[in-house]
Protein backbone atom coordinates (compact mmCIF):
# COMPACT_ATOMS: atom_id res chain seq x y z
CA UNK A 1 0.00 0.00 0.00
CA UNK A 2 2.50 2.77 0.97
CA UNK A 3 5.34 1.91 -1.46
CA UNK A 4 7.99 4.33 -0.15
CA UNK A 5 7.92 6.58 2.98
CA UNK A 6 10.65 8.68 4.46
CA UNK A 7 10.79 10.90 7.57
CA UNK A 8 12.97 13.32 8.00
CA UNK A 9 13.95 15.88 10.80
CA UNK A 10 10.40 15.71 11.39
CA UNK A 11 8.64 15.65 8.27
CA UNK A 12 6.87 12.59 6.98
CA UNK A 13 6.90 11.59 2.63
CA UNK A 14 4.95 8.78 1.28
CA UNK A 15 4.13 7.26 -1.89
CA UNK A 16 1.82 5.00 -2.71
CA UNK A 17 1.53 1.95 -4.65
CA UNK A 18 -1.24 0.20 -6.40
CA UNK A 19 -1.57 -2.67 -3.87
CA UNK A 20 -4.06 -2.86 -0.67
CA UNK A 21 -6.97 -1.07 -2.08
CA UNK A 22 -10.84 -2.27 -2.99
CA UNK A 23 -10.48 -0.78 -6.60
CA UNK A 24 -11.75 -3.41 -9.47
CA UNK A 25 -9.99 -3.98 -12.90
CA UNK A 26 -8.68 -2.06 -14.49
CA UNK A 27 -8.26 0.50 -11.01
CA UNK A 28 -6.88 -2.48 -9.42
CA UNK A 29 -6.61 -1.83 -6.27
CA UNK A 30 -5.04 1.40 -4.62
CA UNK A 31 -6.44 3.55 -6.63
CA UNK A 32 -6.53 7.14 -5.55
CA UNK A 33 -8.08 9.58 -8.06
CA UNK A 34 -11.54 10.84 -8.26
CA UNK A 35 -11.54 11.49 -11.86
CA UNK A 36 -10.39 8.56 -14.26
CA UNK A 37 -13.81 6.48 -14.27
CA UNK A 38 -14.06 4.32 -10.86
CA UNK A 39 -16.07 4.01 -8.39
CA UNK A 40 -16.38 7.13 -5.87
CA UNK A 41 -17.09 4.49 -3.34
CA UNK A 42 -13.88 2.57 -4.06
CA UNK A 43 -12.29 5.88 -4.06
CA UNK A 44 -13.11 6.81 -1.11
CA UNK A 45 -12.59 3.66 1.10
CA UNK A 46 -8.68 3.56 -0.75
CA UNK A 47 -8.12 6.89 0.40
CA UNK A 48 -9.33 5.83 3.83
CA UNK A 49 -7.02 2.72 3.72
CA UNK A 50 -4.50 4.87 3.01
CA UNK A 51 -4.92 7.56 5.15
CA UNK A 52 -4.95 5.34 8.22
CA UNK A 53 -2.36 3.61 7.06
CA UNK A 54 -0.03 6.73 7.55
CA UNK A 55 -1.85 7.41 10.66
CA UNK A 56 -3.62 10.33 9.10
CA UNK A 57 -6.95 11.19 9.44
CA UNK A 58 -8.79 11.81 5.99
CA UNK A 59 -10.61 14.55 6.93
CA UNK A 60 -7.22 16.46 7.09
CA UNK A 61 -5.72 15.22 4.09
CA UNK A 62 -6.13 18.37 1.18
CA UNK A 63 -6.78 17.30 -2.60
CA UNK A 64 -5.96 19.61 -5.39
CA UNK A 65 -7.37 19.88 -9.20
CA UNK A 66 -4.42 19.04 -11.10
CA UNK A 67 -4.64 20.85 -14.68
CA UNK A 68 -0.79 20.54 -15.45
CA UNK A 69 -0.36 24.05 -14.91
CA UNK A 70 2.10 26.29 -12.33
CA UNK A 71 -0.70 27.79 -9.83
CA UNK A 72 -0.12 27.25 -6.04
CA UNK A 73 -2.82 27.56 -3.22
CA UNK A 74 -1.79 28.14 0.56
CA UNK A 75 -4.30 26.49 2.47
CA UNK A 76 -5.19 26.41 6.05
CA UNK A 77 -7.44 23.64 6.47
CA UNK A 78 -9.53 20.86 4.39
CA UNK A 79 -11.85 22.82 1.33
CA UNK A 80 -14.78 21.41 3.45
CA UNK A 81 -18.24 22.17 1.08
CA UNK A 82 -15.35 24.94 -0.73
CA UNK A 83 -14.61 24.17 -4.46
CA UNK A 84 -11.62 21.83 -4.86
CA UNK A 85 -9.45 25.06 -7.14
CA UNK A 86 -7.69 23.84 -10.38
CA UNK A 87 -4.16 24.17 -9.53
CA UNK A 88 -0.60 22.03 -9.60
CA UNK A 89 0.62 22.82 -6.04
CA UNK A 90 -0.52 23.27 -2.11
CA UNK A 91 1.47 24.51 0.53
CA UNK A 92 0.91 25.04 4.13
CA UNK A 93 2.19 25.79 7.25
CA UNK A 94 -0.30 24.06 9.70
CA UNK A 95 1.02 21.01 11.15
CA UNK A 96 -1.09 17.98 11.44
CA UNK A 97 -2.52 18.75 8.13
CA UNK A 98 -1.60 16.12 5.15
CA UNK A 99 -1.33 17.61 1.39
CA UNK A 100 -1.88 15.27 -1.29
CA UNK A 101 -0.84 14.99 -5.17
CA UNK A 102 -1.91 12.38 -7.88
CA UNK A 103 0.00 11.16 -10.32
CA UNK A 104 0.17 8.15 -12.88
CA UNK A 105 3.95 9.07 -14.65
CA UNK A 106 4.06 12.91 -13.86
CA UNK A 107 6.32 13.32 -10.68
CA UNK A 108 5.26 14.07 -7.76
CA UNK A 109 7.23 16.87 -5.74
CA UNK A 110 7.25 16.59 -1.98
CA UNK A 111 8.67 19.43 -0.16
CA UNK A 112 9.31 20.47 3.34
CA UNK A 113 10.77 23.01 5.95
CA UNK A 114 10.63 21.35 9.48
CA UNK A 115 12.26 24.33 11.37
CA UNK A 116 9.76 26.70 9.58
CA UNK A 117 7.22 23.94 9.62
CA UNK A 118 5.59 24.80 5.95
CA UNK A 119 5.72 21.83 3.85
CA UNK A 120 4.21 21.55 -0.09
CA UNK A 121 2.87 18.79 -2.68
CA UNK A 122 3.20 20.06 -6.45
CA UNK A 123 2.17 17.86 -9.82
CA UNK A 124 5.27 18.17 -11.67
CA UNK A 125 4.21 16.98 -15.58
CA UNK A 126 6.21 17.93 -18.63
CA UNK A 127 3.71 21.02 -18.80
CA UNK A 128 4.19 21.70 -15.28
CA UNK A 129 7.75 20.77 -14.77
CA UNK A 130 8.04 23.77 -18.01
CA UNK A 131 6.34 26.19 -16.71
CA UNK A 132 7.29 26.02 -13.27
CA UNK A 133 5.23 24.97 -10.99
CA UNK A 134 8.38 23.58 -8.26
CA UNK A 135 9.89 27.58 -8.19
CA UNK A 136 6.52 28.49 -7.60
CA UNK A 137 5.83 25.76 -4.82
CA UNK A 138 9.26 27.13 -3.37
CA UNK A 139 8.47 30.82 -3.68
CA UNK A 140 5.23 30.62 -1.43
CA UNK A 141 7.35 28.50 1.07
CA UNK A 142 9.54 31.11 1.31
CA UNK A 143 6.70 33.82 1.71
CA UNK A 144 5.67 31.59 4.83
CA UNK A 145 9.44 31.75 6.29
CA UNK A 146 10.62 28.64 4.49
CA UNK A 147 14.59 28.83 3.75
CA UNK A 148 16.06 26.60 0.27
CA UNK A 149 19.02 25.54 2.40
CA UNK A 150 16.33 23.84 4.77
CA UNK A 151 13.85 22.37 2.40
CA UNK A 152 14.05 18.07 2.11
CA UNK A 153 12.63 17.31 -1.18
CA UNK A 154 11.51 13.86 -2.22
CA UNK A 155 9.95 13.24 -5.85
CA UNK A 156 7.84 10.11 -6.35
CA UNK A 157 7.68 6.88 -8.85
CA UNK A 158 7.34 9.17 -11.95
CA UNK A 159 8.26 7.55 -15.92
CA UNK A 160 11.55 7.75 -16.32
CA UNK A 161 13.55 9.24 -19.00
CA UNK A 162 14.70 6.28 -20.47
CA UNK A 163 11.15 5.28 -21.10
CA UNK A 164 9.51 9.03 -21.93
CA UNK A 165 9.52 9.07 -25.68
CA UNK A 166 8.49 12.42 -27.22
CA UNK A 167 9.03 13.81 -30.35
CA UNK A 168 12.50 15.66 -31.47
CA UNK A 169 10.71 19.15 -31.64
CA UNK A 170 8.99 18.36 -28.26
CA UNK A 171 12.59 17.66 -26.85
CA UNK A 172 14.08 20.72 -28.02
CA UNK A 173 10.89 23.01 -26.51
CA UNK A 174 11.61 21.21 -23.51
CA UNK A 175 15.38 21.42 -23.17
CA UNK A 176 15.21 24.86 -24.05
CA UNK A 177 13.62 25.71 -20.83
CA UNK A 178 15.52 23.01 -18.61
CA UNK A 179 18.47 21.30 -20.12
CA UNK A 180 18.76 18.76 -17.87
CA UNK A 181 15.42 16.97 -18.90
CA UNK A 182 17.09 16.37 -22.04
CA UNK A 183 17.55 12.45 -22.91
CA UNK A 184 17.18 9.43 -24.62
CA UNK A 185 15.13 6.14 -24.44
CA UNK A 186 16.83 2.69 -24.23
CA UNK A 187 15.79 2.37 -27.62
CA UNK A 188 17.64 5.41 -29.04
CA UNK A 189 14.74 7.97 -29.98
CA UNK A 190 14.10 11.38 -28.12
CA UNK A 191 13.00 11.52 -24.70
CA UNK A 192 12.48 13.78 -21.93
CA UNK A 193 13.48 13.23 -18.21
CA UNK A 194 11.15 15.28 -15.86
CA UNK A 195 12.38 14.22 -12.80
CA UNK A 196 16.43 15.73 -14.06
CA UNK A 197 14.25 18.42 -14.54
CA UNK A 198 12.81 19.09 -11.02
CA UNK A 199 15.75 18.10 -9.55
CA UNK A 200 18.05 21.05 -11.21
CA UNK A 201 15.04 23.42 -10.64
CA UNK A 202 15.62 22.54 -6.78
CA UNK A 203 19.63 22.84 -7.36
CA UNK A 204 19.67 25.91 -8.47
CA UNK A 205 16.77 27.20 -5.78
CA UNK A 206 19.51 26.13 -3.47
CA UNK A 207 17.45 23.22 -2.16
CA UNK A 208 20.46 20.38 -1.54
CA UNK A 209 18.59 17.87 0.34
CA UNK A 210 16.69 16.36 -3.08
CA UNK A 211 16.58 12.73 -3.47
CA UNK A 212 14.20 10.78 -6.35
CA UNK A 213 12.59 7.50 -5.75
CA UNK A 214 14.49 5.61 -9.02
CA UNK A 215 10.97 4.16 -9.51
CA UNK A 216 10.18 4.05 -13.53
CA UNK A 217 5.96 3.89 -13.29
CA UNK A 218 5.93 2.49 -16.82
CA UNK A 219 8.43 -0.45 -15.94
CA UNK A 220 6.97 -1.36 -12.76
CA UNK A 221 4.13 -3.46 -12.29
CA UNK A 222 3.35 -2.16 -8.78
CA UNK A 223 2.55 1.13 -10.30
CA UNK A 224 -0.01 3.05 -12.48
CA UNK A 225 1.18 4.54 -15.44
CA UNK A 226 -0.96 6.52 -17.91
CA UNK A 227 1.63 6.30 -20.34
CA UNK A 228 1.43 2.07 -20.53
CA UNK A 229 -2.16 1.44 -19.86
CA UNK A 230 -4.11 4.88 -21.10
CA UNK A 231 -7.37 3.40 -18.09
CA UNK A 232 -5.34 3.21 -14.97
CA UNK A 233 -5.64 4.61 -11.61
CA UNK A 234 -3.60 7.31 -9.57
CA UNK A 235 -0.48 7.30 -6.86
CA UNK A 236 -0.37 9.48 -4.05
CA UNK A 237 2.16 11.23 -2.15
CA UNK A 238 1.25 12.83 0.93
CA UNK A 239 3.53 14.86 3.14
CA UNK A 240 3.08 16.50 6.42
CA UNK A 241 4.01 17.65 9.57
CA UNK A 242 3.08 16.36 13.01
CA UNK A 243 0.93 18.56 15.46
CA UNK A 244 3.59 18.17 18.46
CA UNK A 245 6.11 19.40 15.21
CA UNK A 246 7.65 16.04 15.32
Amino acid sequence: MIGQRHDRNGAHFAFTDRWGGVSAVPYEELNLGGAVGDEPAAVLANRERAAAGLGLDPARVVWMNQVHGADVAVVDGPWGTDPVPSVDALVTDRPGLALAVLTADCVPVLLADPVAGVVAAAHAGRPGMVAGVVPAAVARMTELGARPERIVARTGPAVCGRCYEVPEAMRAEVAAVEPAAHAETSWGTPAVDVTAGVLDQLARLGVTDAVASGVCTLESPDHYSYRRDRTTGRLAGYVWLNRDGT
